[in-house]
């Protein structure tokens, strides 16, 4: 296709009974943002009415997350007495098994609580962007060289709660994984992570820095102005939205206490 056309693309959005008050936010967000044909927006969840009925509603497609992975939530132990995060884990697990639901070789994978609030297009003059923050965590890194046995680019961090995805790359960066390891591609991942470590693998960072190391050129990277907030989609009245959207390019309803501010702390 002409590098003038945008590509068409299928939608993953990993979810959970919590996301409800986010997820169709998040579709509404992606139909309207996102600047490539959009096939069909698979939503991989465990099973539950609620979210089926989200399904129903949106016109997406409800797929179980049992037929992503043979491998579940209860198979992964990483947790401490401080912090829990199995499920946190499992749901990156489910973004990379991703690319044996969608049809298209393109996939953009969201979280489902993130909600895009200005234009994205992931490819343009034949390279592909990748939105982009400026920190990131270490023991990232540390997991990559154990999967990959190299040093990643780090040109920035791609954990930006987004990323299209293309199949044949991601075909790739598993069986290097497996070559090297000797063992399934998700099972190496478990296996290299420090268990220690509350954040010990991404999979945006990386498939980010594989595809960034390959081809340097073939990848354009742009800042992700992506803003946490406290509250819920649904408490944003327009001209909140407005006046975030000449900012920020997308939204993140984390309500983590630390670090985030109230929709009323932007009036």
């Amino acid at each position: 296709m002409p590098s003038g056309h945008a590509f068409p693309i299928d939608v993953v959005i990993p979810a959970i009974p919590k996301d409800l008050g986010t997820l169709p936010h998040v579709i509404d967000g992606v139909r309207k943002h996102v600047a490539h044909p959009i096939g069909r927006i698979f939503i991989v969840a465990p099973s539950s009415d609620k979210i089926k009925a989200v399904c129903k509603r949106k016109g997406c497609t409800f797929v179980h997350e049992s037929t992503v992975l043979p491998l579940r939530k209860k198979d992964i132990v990483y947790r401490s007495k401080r912090w829990e995060r199995s499920g946190w884990l499992y749901q990156q697990l489910l973004k990379l098994g991703s690319s044996s639901v969608v049809g298209h070789r393109h996939f953009l994978v969201i979280d489902a609580d993130t909600v895009l609030i200005r234009p994205h297009r992931f490819s343009a003059d034949g390279k592909t962007t990748f939105y982009c923050r400026g920190w990131s965590q270490p023991e990232y890194f540390v997991t990559y060289r154990k999967l990959l046995g190299e040093k990643p680019p780090r040109p920035r961090s791609f954990v930006t709660h987004y990323m299209m995805f293309d199949k044949e790359k991601l075909r790739s960066l598993k069986h290097k994984i497996e070559s090297r390891h000797g063992t399934n591609w998700y099972r190496a991942i478990i296996r290299s992570i420090d268990r220690k470590k509350q954040f010990g693998f991404s999979e945006f960072e990386t498939y980010g820095n594989y595809v960034y190391s390959r081809n340097p050129g073939s990848v354009r990277l742009r800042s992700a102005r992506n803003k946490s907030l406290a509250s819920s989609p649904s408490a944003l009245s327009a001209s909140q939205k407005s006046r975030l959207a000449a900012r920020y390019r997308s939204l993140s309803f984390h309500k983590r206490k630390a670090y985030v501010r109230s929709a009323s702390s932007l009036q």
